[in-house]
């Protein structure tokens, strides 16, 4: 793979890592803005990734280790992404709860 691809899957799994760290702090303005950044990335590295022709060693040990490499950002990711989705659905459903007019009463 090549390293800059590799330096995109880095950065989101760094802006993903710091999503978890603010959703944990029920920081979501926070987690709105890294998912942006989030976006941004993403299409950067589809960009990149098409710019990269097919490398004839695709089967070298350099090319093998990138591919594991990738895969355990990419584990990363779905981890801490799954983690937030579970921190938010409180969230969530208070915001549906306010925009339904359904606001919480206190007894």
């Amino acid at each position: 793979m090549d390293p800059q691809l590799l330096n995109y899957y880095e950065a989101i799994e760094r802006a993903s890592a710091d999503m978890l760290c603010a959703a944990r702090e029920g920081n979501w303005d926070a987690v709105v803005k890294l998912e942006g950044a989030c976006v941004l990335l993403i299409s950067q590295l589809k960009n990149a990734a098409e710019d990269v022709a097919l490398a004839d060693g695709a089967h070298s040990p350099q090319a093998l280790a990138a591919a594991k490499a990738k895969s355990r950002i990419m584990q990363r990711i779905l981890v801490n992404d799954a983690e937030i989705r579970h921190l938010a659905e409180p969230w969530l459903q208070d915001l549906d709860d306010t925009l339904a007019g359904r606001r919480k009463t206190l007894h």
